[in-house]
Order: structure tokens, then C-alpha cells, then sequence
């Protein structure tokens, strides 16, 4: 088979993370997940880190979350999981699924930062805290950031509730959905950006 040029790209640099021991995860790791979808997305969904079912599929939001990723693509987006790209800015589990550290996010976010360079995305949504933070040096948390476009070197990125928060938080599942009604909205307009929107180089 015959890899386009984005693809190969993108599997040089997986292939380049095979048996990474670069932070103390790779320990406790059944695989890394080093992302999904299309490598030619104009839209890529950024999360946290795999969780326990993403670990072990080597695939990035195939748990509950990623249902219901999958229910709100389709309902409100209108498009199907294969035409998007989904990552995470750990590319390995951490324990019990607690937070990432400092020396975590700084050890794997170059490898986010080739795949977005790789496939020149026009818009990254970031899903949840520490997505959001990454890629756009906000300290903000994400209530205050959400549905609020950051301008970002070249690209557009969108704040949004991890979809998870809608299964912890019942009373969060009408906002999460609401979170992509306003993505779809400004994914059909104009592109505008928040005043205090970032513009330092992403790459």
C-alpha cells in the first residue's frame, strides 16, 4: 500500500515512539497511543492522556468518552470519527488516571506539536484543562476558556468540556453538547477570534 505523504510522516514519527522511555509512564503502559483519524483533517480533537480502555486498544478515545465523542461528531458535526483526527497530549496512562505532571506534558507535547505540523489542521479543539493549557499557555481553567476561539500561530483552536465531564457530572451533559453546537456555529462563519487572543508561533 501506498502511504500519501502525511501518513508516512505521521508513521515515521510513531514508529519513532516504539518502546519511548522518556518519562517514568512507560512503566506502567500496555501500549502508547499515539492517535487516530484522517491525516488529512482540517479538524483534530486534542484530550488529556489515554485511559484504561484507550491503553490497551492502542487507540485514542475508545471508552465511554469516546462514544460519546463518536454520538456527538455524528448528531451535531455531521461527520464521522474517520474524518477528524483524535490525540491526547500524553501518549501513555497515567496511573489510576490521575493528572499529568509538568515533566510529563513537557516530555510528550513535541511529539503533539510534529503531528500537528505534519497534518496542518485548520482547527484543533482542545478537550478539557490540560489540552487547553498546552496549546494555548492559558492558566485560565477551562469553564472560563470554553467556546471561546484562540488564534494560535496558523491555526484556530476552540476550548471545550472534556466529553468524560458529561458521564462524572450529569448536570454537565446538556453543556458538553452545547460546547459542539457553538463549534459547529463557528465552524460555519466567519472565523472570528476572542480580543485577547493568542497569537505566539505554535510550532
Amino acid at each position: 500500500m501506498i502511504l500519501s505523504g502525511k501518513e508516512a510522516k505521521l508513521l515515521s514519527l510513531s514508529e519513532s515512539l516504539e518502546g519511548c522511555q522518556r518519562c517514568g509512564l512507560w512503566e506502567g503502559r500496555t501500549n502508547i497511543v499515539f492517535g487516530s483519524g484522517s491525516p488529512d483533517a482540517r479538524m483534530v480533537f486534542v484530550g488529556e492522556a489515554p485511559g484504561y480502555h484507550e491503553d490497551l486498544q492502542a487507540e485514542p478515545f475508545v471508552g465511554s468518552a469516546g462514544k460519546f465523542l463518536d454520538e456527538l461528531l455524528k448528531e451535531i458535526l455531521g461527520v464521522p470519527r474517520d474524518d477528524v483526527y483524535i490525540a491526547n497530549v500524553l501518549k501513555c496512562r497515567p496511573p489510576e488516571n490521575r493528572d499529568p505532571t509538568a515533566l510529563e506534558v513537557d516530555t510528550c507535547k513535541p511529539f503533539l506539536m510534529q503531528q500537528l505540523e505534519i497534518m496542518e489542521p485548520d482547527t484543533v479543539c482542545t478537550l478539557g484543562n490540560f489540552a487547553t493549557r498546552t496549546l494555548t499557555g492559558r492558566r485560565e481553567g477551562i469553564t472560563k476558556l470554553r467556546r471561546k476561539p484562540v488564534k494560535v500561530g496558523a491555526l484556530y483552536v476552540f476550548p471545550m468540556f472534556h466529553p468524560a465531564a458529561a458521564l462524572h457530572r450529569g448536570d454537565l451533559y446538556e453543556e458538553v453538547r452545547q460546547d459542539f453546537r457553538s463549534l459547529k456555529e463557528f465552524l460555519d462563519s466567519p472565523r472570528p477570534v476572542d480580543e485577547e487572543s493568542t497569537q505566539r508561533e505554535l510550532f
